[in-house]
């Protein structure tokens, strides 16, 4: 499969499960052994528990817009930087609703098999600037390095 059907893949992906909420459609571009890792979940989720996670987000947020900003493959390798952009109306992941309009940056590196499917994502989210966009307390780089 050439580099750039590889990045298609990636972007259908991003529109059938975070855009459309289309998550039938997105599991079957994965592998079945599929895994999605974030800095935004305590622990890796295979592919139903990823399609309930994107739902939960999509009816907290209705009104989410996934943007890919930017999307590089080589080999089997894709990395998409993307902006998240909506308000909390729902309750979800422990935050509450807000009228704020958010922006999220993201980064995700995702794995591909030979077989084109989707095999893992690695995702991490600014969850600092999230917080400080819904008026949370964040931690300065320093006292975060610091053990």
């Amino acid at each position: 499969m050439p580099l750039d059907d590889r990045k298609k893949l990636v972007r259908q992906h991003i529109e059938l499960s975070w855009n459309k909420g289309r998550s039938m459609l997105a599991e079957q571009l994965h592998s079945k052994d599929f895994l999605y890792k974030s800095s935004f979940m305590g622990r890796p989720l295979n592919s139903p528990a990823f399609s309930q996670m994107v739902k939960d987000i999509r009816h907290a947020m209705p009104d989410l817009q996934v943007v890919v900003e930017e999307c590089i493959a080589e080999d089997y390798k894709v990395v998409t930087w993307s902006t998240l952009i909506g308000t909390i109306q729902r309750p979800a992941l422990g935050y509450q609703p807000s009228d704020k309009v958010l922006s999220i940056s993201a980064m995700a590196f995702w794995t591909l098999t030979p077989s084109h499917e989707i095999q893992e994502i690695c995702t991490m989210f600014d969850m600092e600037s999230f917080r400080s966009q819904l008026g949370m307390p964040t931690q300065s780089f320093a006292a975060k390095a610091l053990p």
